[in-house]
């Protein structure tokens, strides 16, 4: 009997040590996870040309304009003899992110990209009004990606009333205006619009990424990241056709938010299933590149998650910047399933 109760007494211990590191791995866990999405960007071929499109036709303005080089961003971005132009445009309470590569320089976007590729991102840019901003975009002449701008049919229980179109920078990266009936989408788009009643571009609520296999993207979003969803739709039909420019256009789309900042969205294309793979040689200096910044607290501790569940990275590893040159202190790239791009920033 007392031979069993020093067993006994021993398998507690066992147990209570067993519980305490399991609690201290899922608190590290969740720790690491991502707080906030910072800001999507993508690669430019001049950013003062970038620039001048988004301030004078989308209303941004420029909240910093930094020039880097060195070894560490070589490690950062995966290519050899980096020097960088990065430039933060801000609109509303978002940010995007234009980097020029004023060494070495990448390719332009393929003529033949489609919306249906899963190399395919935009950002979506609310506006208040939808007849007005396309009008303004039409004064521009901005090169249109969708017939027209597109009303979403009301059968559509989660989509339907939203107004959309989409478009194309000087470079040819694909943007969509979007404007939600009162009864959708956040409710802040909705404030900004009624106090301030002339402003016609509002802010950016999402950044959409085509992906092959939703569920495959939860793993990494979801499961690995943290990030939470949002909404989900299933939307077809002729709208949705002319908006995306995809013959029998059928959508699966689901949204993800973190704490703060703007949401990442997927499109699964249902149909047609055609969608061209992400060209498995696009460097970050190519301007199909989109690199979208998620802010974590343990740099370190995620990139050894997301390696351990054998996703890529694009970096060395976990990089360490030199001091006030970013406004960040570590950070890496890793690819999604799809190849989409993510950089992991620690502050």
């Amino acid at each position: 009997m007392k031979q069993y109760q020093q067993w006994a007494t021993k398998w507690h211990i066992r147990l209570f040590f067993a519980v305490i590191l399991q609690c201290l791995l899922i608190t590290a866990h969740v720790f690491a996870q991502v707080v906030a999405v910072d800001a999507p960007g993508f690669t430019v071929s001049d950013a003062d040309r970038s620039v001048d499109f988004f301030q004078r036709v989308l209303s941004f303005e420029k909240v910093s304009d930094i020039e880097v080089t060195g070894s560490e961003y070589e490690h950062l971005q995966g290519v050899f003899g980096v020097r960088m132009r990065i430039v933060r445009m801000k609109l509303g309470d978002e940010l995007v992110e234009l980097t020029e590569y004023l060494a070495p320089k990448g390719r332009p976007i393929p003529a033949e990209a489609r919306s249906n590729d899963r190399s395919f991102q935009h950002i979506a840019i609310i506006v208040s009004d939808m007849h007005k901003a396309y009008a303004w975009l039409r004064q521009h002449k901005v090169t249109h990606a969708s017939t027209g701008p597109q009303r979403l049919p009301d059968w559509n229980k989660n989509a339907g009333g939203i107004k959309a179109f989409y478009f194309k920078d000087p470079d040819g990266h694909a943007l969509e205006i979007l404007e939600f009936p009162a009864d959708k989408g956040n409710p802040k788009w909705h404030k900004i619009a009624a106090a301030n009643p002339n402003k016609l571009f509002l802010g950016i609520d999402h950044t959409a990424i085509v992906v092959g296999d939703t569920d495959a993207s939860l793993k990494f979003y979801r499961d690995v990241l943290g990030l939470k969803v949002a909404g989900e739709s299933e939307n077809y039909g002729l709208e949705q056709e002319r908006l995306n420019n995809v013959f029998g256009a059928r959508l699966r789309i689901t949204g993800l938010r973190a704490e703060a900042g703007p949401g990442i969205e997927f499109l699964e294309y249902l149909a047609p299933r055609d969608g061209r793979s992400r060209p498995m040689d696009i460097g970050s200096n190519d301007l199909l590149h989109w690199q979208t910044k998620l802010v974590t607290r343990d740099a370190t501790t995620v990139e050894r998650d997301l390696l351990r569940h054998q996703y890529a990275l694009v970096s060395s590893g976990v990089i360490a910047l030199p001091n006030g040159e970013m406004s960040f202190k570590k950070s890496f790239l890793v690819r999604d399933p799809d190849g989409h791009v993510m950089q992991l920033i620690e502050r």
